[in-house]
């Protein structure tokens, strides 16, 4: 109980002293307080550990447990802080160690069994060993020798962190924190000087645009809200993100859900709204839970509720969880299921802006769109606007992912090219292999081959080429990927996600994955017309996805077909290898591969004669094994199994 009252004095001085005081010139004991929950000045040691999804997922509470009785056992006073992820998800768990008067140093791969090793070498002033990712350089603190500045790093250097500034840094649970480092002066900058048409002009300089899709420009959505007659009006931030391999807006509200609760409100005060809804996906419970206890302590402090400020404004926000479906990502297929409906898209017009949740004027951006506007107001629009390029201002999230060195979450100026992000930030592709494609703007985006490496991130740069950047999924393919069996991948991913309302979407799709599946199977020597139906099927692939882009209803079976007709554009020699030479390249296809077993290279130790499932491997000790084809269903596993490289693909 001392604890919360400690908390909570804490909280009503910054408000009063560091909130309300727009200068940032403070009193001496503001200053000091400042200081220490900006960790300028340490008192003692502080441990801080990324508990975010990812970091979880490769054993950050195992690692967290550990410090914690490394802490008790040797009996040392410390803080443990637990902080979102940092970005480099392949390198989690990720630790850090900060002591009085020293540099913050970064520790990779830090599982429970190298707890104890790494924070007695940190106690003692020691550090070693490969595990060290490297440290933050600064004036304030004593550098540790021998570790690199962790800025300088290939996956830090290039990224320009505006939006993941935080993530990494504070604790996602402290509202203290927060607002030492800048949290809410932004939204109460706002409410006491500037109207909400002034607010959606600072936005219009800055050139936002929606980080949700195509890039809509932010102030043209907030103006014909702020602009529509109605009694209500309603902003809804979508963090519903279902793109398979798409992490971002989870990232970012798992590191700093403060953030996005003050954007959001800057929002709903620029179009007059007095009610907002935030719609994530329920799988997200650590940022469901971090979320539902950033907006109790908001309302606790008066930043949610009645006159907030005294200035007049009232507002309240409603999280709410739903069921994860791709479909949802589009607005207005997401507002229906807000309403407790089926998640289905309806034809436009009416927009939303016209007619959205239930029946009245509503905003919908996404995550990554409102994070970005209390940096805005803060720092001014010319600040935003100068970061990118003339088209493209400010920063673009993505989640490299795939076949890459260094996999995780990257913040990258416009402008930039995916050269420098698979290569630089990424670290190139793993295992010295070569990069085959890239698939960017999520399942339903567009493959790109090596020689479009050059490309540059702007949105005008895609719309020229017809291309999508999405949400910011991006998928990095090295040699041995089959294209064709991707593409069917991201099909099957669609048509599975398909609300079913419109014909070309509906039964398009599932008529591109059924051709899709004919072309990675061998046909059987017993049906004479199959191999027919296979090669009408290839013929018509094209057609059908270009109907179906023109005649879906909404914006998931526009998209759909950009797999494939990039695929076709860039691989098509892949898909006549398949078809004509009923050969996949990659050895990936089960059904196009055939195993035979090589005489001169069998040792005859009968691993995979034992390991046969069908018993399709015959042979005596010491003497070559066959594979009799009749029995055989390539299923790969004698290939496996195989320690001598006897086995070949054909």
């Amino acid at each position: 109980m001392e604890q919360n009252n400690t908390s909570n004095s804490t909280t009503h001085f910054l408000i009063e002293n560091v909130l309300k005081n727009q200068t940032g010139e403070y009193p001496p004991e503001v200053q000091q307080q400042l200081n220490l929950l900006l960790r300028r000045h340490l008192t003692k040691p502080v441990i801080y550990i990324g508990t975010g999804t990812c970091g979880i997922a490769a054993g950050a509470n195992a690692t967290l447990e550990a410090a914690k009785q490394y802490l008790k056992k040797y009996q040392a006073d410390a803080d443990i802080v637990e902080v979102g992820c940092v970005g480099l998800c392949s390198a989690e768990p990720l630790l850090d160690f900060q002591a009085p008067g020293k540099a913050r140093v970064s520790f990779k791969k830090v599982t429970a069994d190298k707890v104890e090793a790494i924070l007695e070498e940190c106690f003692h002033n020691h550090i070693s060993g490969a595990d060290v990712l490297g440290q933050v350089f600064n004036d304030l603190h004593e550098p540790w020798e021998g570790v690199p500045n962790i800025q300088e790093i290939p996956f830090f250097k290039k990224q320009h962190r505006i939006l993941l500034y935080d993530c990494g840094e504070i604790s996602p649970s402290s509202l203290d924190e927060y607002i030492a480092r800048d949290g809410y002066k932004a939204f109460y900058k706002t409410l006491m000087n500037y109207p909400p048409g002034e607010v959606c002009n600072i936005i219009e300089t800055s050139g936002l645009r929606g980080r949700g899709g195509a890039g809509f420009p932010t102030a043209v959505k907030w103006n014909n809200v702020r602009l529509a007659a109605s009694d209500q009006k309603y902003v809804i931030c979508n963090a519903d993100e279902s793109d398979p391999g798409a992490y971002m807006d989870r990232a970012l509200v798992e590191g700093n859900p403060f953030r996005l609760i003050e954007g959001l409100s800057i929002a709903a005060y620029a179009i007059g709204s007095s009610k907002a809804y935030i719609y994530i996906r329920t799988e997200y419970q650590l940022a469901v839970q971090r979320l539902n206890a950033a907006l109790d302590l908001a309302k606790q402090y008066g930043f949610l509720g009645e006159n907030i400020f005294n200035s007049g404004f009232n507002l309240q926000i409603f999280l709410r969880e739903g069921p994860g479906a791709f479909v949802c990502g589009e607005e207005t297929a997401l507002i229906k299921s807000l309403e407790g409906r089926r998640g289905m898209p309806r034809t436009k017009p009416p927009y939303p802006h016209e007619k959205g949740l239930f029946g009245k004027p509503t905003v919908v951006n996404n995550v990554e769109t409102l994070t970005n506007i209390p940096l805005i107001l803060n720092k001014g629009p010319h600040w935003f606007k100068n970061k990118g390029t003339k088209t493209s201002s400010g920063t673009k999230l993505f989640a490299l992912t795939g076949d890459t060195v260094n996999t995780g979450l990257v913040e990258v100026p416009f402008g930039i090219t995916l050269q420098e992000i698979i290569y630089d930030i990424g670290g190139g592709i793993k295992n010295n292999r070569e990069l085959k494609a890239v698939q960017i703007g999520g399942p339903s985006g567009s493959l790109l081959p090596a020689q479009k490496l050059g490309l540059k991130i702007d949105y005008l740069v895609f719309e020229e080429l017809n291309l999508i950047m999405g949400s910011g999924g991006m998928v990095v393919m090295d040699d041995q990927r089959c294209i064709i069996d991707m593409v069917k991948y991201f099909i099957n991913f669609l048509q599975h996600e398909s609300c079913g309302k419109c014909i070309p979407c509906r039964e398009g799709i599932n008529r591109m994955y059924e051709i899709l599946k004919m072309i990675t199977t061998r046909p059987s020597a017993t049906d004479g017309h199959e191999g027919l139906s296979r090669f009408q099927g290839v013929m018509q692939l094209e057609n059908l996805a270009r109907v179906i882009k023109e005649t879906s209803l909404c914006g998931l079976g526009k998209t759909a077909p950009n797999p494939v007709l990039s695929a076709l554009e860039w691989f098509r020699e892949e898909f006549e290898e398949h078809v004509f030479e009923r050969k996949c390249r990659a050895h990936v296809c089960k059904n196009l591969r055939s195993f035979v077993i090589n005489p001169d290279r069998c040792t005859g130790c009968l691993v995979c004669l034992k390991k046969c499932p069908e018993n399709a491997i015959i042979g005596s000790a010491r003497k070559p094994h066959y594979i009799i084809r009749e029995k055989c269903t390539d299923c790969g596993i004698c290939y496996d199994v195989c320690r001598f490289s006897a086995i070949d693909i054909i």
